[in-house]
C-alpha cells in the first residue's frame, strides 16, 4: 500500500531523515520507534505531505531550507509531489501530535468539521463509528472541546482524522501525556481500528503498550533505520526493551 524508498530529508546542512526505506501493506498495524528527536514525526510530515506546506513557508519567508528526496508510493503511484490535501483526498491521514482543535466548538462540531466534503448520511455513519470506538466522546459530545482533559482531546483529534474516512491512519505519538490506563484504552481502540479495516503507521517513542499491537515495526535513531521485525520480535528484543519499553 505504502512503499517510502530512500527517504532523505535535510533542514539546511541538517540530516533529519536518512536513507530511510519502509513499506506498509494493506490492513496491517505498523509502528515506527524512536526516541525524541530520532525523526518520527518529520517521517510523518515527509508522508502526509505537510512537509510540503514547511518548505514553501521556509522558502517564502527565506528561512530554513528544507530538502527532500527519495519516493513515496501509494498503491503504486508517486505521491512525492503531491499536496497534503490531494493525499487526504487519495486516504492518507494525519493524527499529529497534540493535533489542534477548536476550543470554543462543542466535540461533536469539531468532528463535523468534515462535513463540506462528506454528505449527511455518511457523516451519521461515520458519527456512530466514533462514538462506538470512543463511547467517553459521545458522553462529552455537547461539552467545548477546551474544556476536555488530554486525553479526551487525543481522543477528539484521532476521531477528526476518522471522520475523513482514511484508508491509511498516520499516528504521531499518539500515547503523550496520556496515563497507563488510557494508553491501554487507546491500544484496544487502535486494535478495534484496524479491524475495521484502516490500515495503520503508528510513531511512538513509548513502546511498552504498542508493541502488542503492531504487525510489524521499524525503529529509527538519528533519523536512520537501525531494525525491524515483527512486533512479537521487537517485544522480546532486549535491546527494544530496555531503549523503548520500560521493562
Amino acid at each position: 500500500m505504502l512503499e517510502v524508498r530512500n527517504l532523505m530529508v535535510f533542514f539546511e546542512n541538517a540530516l533529519a531523515i536518512n536513507d530511510l526505506s519502509l513499506e506498509v501493506h494493506k490492513g496491517e498495524t505498523v509502528g515506527v520507534l524512536g526516541s525524541n528527536s530520532a525523526g518520527k514525526t518529520t517521517l510523518m510530515n515527509a508522508i502526509s505531505g505537510l512537509i510540503i506546506d514547511m518548505k514553501k513557508k521556509e522558502d517564502r519567508r527565506g528561512g530554513e531550507r528544507i530538502t527532500v528526496l527519495g519516493e513515496l508510493l501509494f498503491e503504486g503511484e508517486d505521491i512525492m509531489q503531491a499536496k497534503p490535501s490531494e493525499r487526504v483526498k487519495r486516504g492518507i491521514v494525519l493524527s499529529r501530535e497534540r493535533h489542534p482543535i477548536f476550543p470554543d466548538s462543542s466535540v461533536e462540531e469539531n468532528l463535523k468539521i468534515a462535513k463540506y466534503v462528506r454528505k449527511d448520511l455518511e457523516i451519521k455513519k461515520s458519527l456512530e463509528f466514533i462514538y462506538a470506538v470512543f463511547p467517553r466522546l459521545q458522553d462529552l459530545r455537547k461539552r467545548k472541546a477546551g474544556f476536555c482533559s488530554g486525553g479526551e482531546q487525543q481522543m477528539l483529534s484521532i476521531g477528526m482524522a476518522l471522520m475523513t474516512k482514511p484508508r491509511l491512519l498516520l499516528m504521531d505519538e499518539p500515547l503523550l501525556g496520556l496515563s497507563p490506563a488510557l494508553q491501554q484504552s487507546l491500544m484496544r481502540t487502535i486494535k478495534q481500528i484496524g479491524h475495521e479495516g484502516v490500515t495503520i503507521l503508528v510513531a511512538e517513542q513509548f513502546a511498552r503498550p504498542l508493541l502488542p499491537v503492531i504487525n510489524r515495526g521499524y525503529v529509527i535513531e538519528n533519523g536512520t533505520l537501525v531494525l525491524t521485525d515483527t512486533g512479537q520480535n521487537l517485544r522480546d528484543n532486549p535491546e527494544v526493551k530496555a531503549t523503548y519499553s520500560g521493562f
